[in-house]
């Protein structure tokens, strides 16, 4: 039995062994409805109508519907609920931030040849937090089945004791470094001690209840900055187009605990551990966006627009630690730190996340109001790790193909003026982006908000809620029981617009 304190020195390792993962995909192939106060009250509804700043993120023809400049800015606090059930038994953790989420402007220039069927052209700059990583999950109970010493084991299975017992953490490639962890801390050992043993067990008391306990808090942010350019042809036809700056910085954190109620035997065995990983991505990121508005008649308007990929060029860094406690009866209690101290650096990887493609109705009621539906199509299996000759990659990708699917999404928004006050409302539907509906459940929101218009200064407040089932392992592979989440995200933006 090995009863030691294991440390290296401090230090960094470039690796070319690839860990990213669907979730990894998933993360950045998935947009939230973030923007304009009035944006986000009426659902994110605006692909036919244009005239908000946040509207060209869906069709960038919208720029042309202005009839003034216009610039704003928008504050937004965000409050995260996720009741986590783990076996029957129920936990629930918050997350509160407030972030400034969106500010831009665009800039109206009308033709002065009246003879000219192009009335005006418009530029605008726009930016959008499209996504705020900012959240907490906790999640306890009994498994009465499943260890994470599978976790180990399925990594190890495989691999020459001799690069266990001899190699550093740090030369190890990112499957062989679990394994590492797994037999530096005495969770699992060898089958037999010659050097080409590549068959281990586990030290884990098998039968035994199992309480767990995984925690993981994240934040950062998935920032979208448009350049948009549209026009309008006698003013019944807008075409517009964006190019896009993604920027994208992610941390998380995660510590899993467990503890087995197995008796305790002469012979040293497991009896809690307690394994701590860091990750943080960065990274930058292309698209562009096309779109046209045409105004069918004085109240109907249709609009089209289709979005690209989004070319991702991203950088990870990661570290991990292992903490396990071993007993006997009449025996002190051993403790297996495994605590390497060294930050992973990946070689630079590309993702592409999947296209989209927007249809738009909207009808006017004059000055009175208006009632807006969009639909969006997206194919979430199309999402791809690059470069696609990679081994790794190129199993990844086939397992996104496979368990990834078509979705179709469904946003409503209406708004009802009383002469300076606007009142609004807005309905969300967005399926999983999963087959089995089950990792990923479909999105159901609801908004709403007010605003009022002072002549060139207009203010604008909206609440909006939105939920979410989910059900996805604490790990990807050995050990995958993992909690049902269910998540609420509720909303309030303060949108600040100024007419010049």
């Amino acid at each position: 039995m090995k009863k030691y304190l294991f440390l290296l020195l401090t230090g960094f390792t470039f690796s070319a062994a690839q860990s990213q993962e669907i979730t990894d995909a998933m993360r950045y192939a998935q947009d939230n409805l973030n923007g304009t106060a009035r944006f986000r009250a009426m659902g994110g509804a605006f692909g036919a109508l244009g005239g908000d700043l946040s509207s060209l993120n869906i069709n960038p023809a919208g720029s042309a519907v202005f009839s003034n400049n216009q610039i704003g800015v928008t504050l937004s606090s965000y409050d995260t609920k996720n009741n986590s059930n783990y076996f029957g038994t129920e936990t629930t953790e918050k997350e509160n931030s407030f972030d400034l989420n969106q500010a831009g402007g665009v800039f109206v220039f009308n033709n002065r040849n009246s003879n000219s069927n192009w009335k005006k052209f418009s530029v605008g700059v726009n930016y959008d937090n499209i996504n705020n990583f900012n959240n907490s999950l906790f999640s306890a109970g009994t498994n009465p089945n499943n260890s994470v010493d599978g976790y180990f084991l399925s990594y190890a299975d495989g691999i020459p004791l001799s690069e266990l017992r001899d190699s550093s953490y740090g030369n190890l490639n990112h499957g062989a470094q679990q394994a590492f962890l797994g037999y530096q801390g005495y969770i699992i050992n060898p089958v037999s001690t010659d050097s080409n043993n590549t068959q281990y067990t586990s030290n884990v008391p098998a039968g035994g209840n199992y309480y767990h306990e995984n925690t993981m808090s994240t934040n950062g942010y998935n920032g979208k900055l448009s350049f948009n350019a549209a026009t309008s042809y006698q003013d019944k036809l807008y075409i517009g187009v964006n190019l896009n700056s993604h920027f994208t910085d992610y941390r998380q954190s995660s510590r899993f605990y467990e503890e087995n109620s197995a008796p305790l035997t002469s012979d040293y065995t497991v009896t809690n551990l307690r394994f701590d990983n860091e990750l943080y991505t960065y990274g930058t990121g292309f698209s562009f966006q096309v779109g046209a508005i045409a105004k069918v008649t004085n109240e109907v308007r249709l609009g089209l627009a289709y979005e690209s990929s989004t070319w991702y060029h991203l950088s990870d860094e990661f570290s991990q630690r292992l903490v396990a406690v071993s007993s006997a009866t009449n025996l002190p209690d051993t403790n297996d730190v495994v605590n390497p101290q060294v930050k992973n650096y990946y070689e630079p990887y590309k993702l592409q996340t999947p296209s989209k493609l927007t249809g738009s109705f909207a009808y006017v009621f004059g000055k009175s109001g208006l009632i807006s539906i969009d639909y969006a199509m997206k194919d979430y299996s199309n999402t791809k790790f690059k470069p696609e000759n990679d081994p790794y990659f190129s199993n990844t990708n086939s397992y996104m193909n496979s368990v990834l699917d078509k979705t179709n999404e469904i946003r409503v928004g209406a708004e009802y003026k009383i002469e300076r006050l606007s009142l609004r409302a807005g309905y969300r539907y967005e399926q999983s982006p999963y087959k089995n509906k089950t990792t990923v459940g479909d999105l159901t929101g609801y908004s709403g908000g007010l605003g009022y218009n002072f002549g060139s200064t207009k203010l604008d407040l909206s609440y909006s809620s939105s939920e979410r089932n989910s059900q996805q392992g604490f790990f990807n592979q050995g050990f995958t029981d993992g909690a049902k989440i269910n998540t609420i995200n509720n909303n309030v933006s303060l949108t600040l617009l100024f007419e010049l």
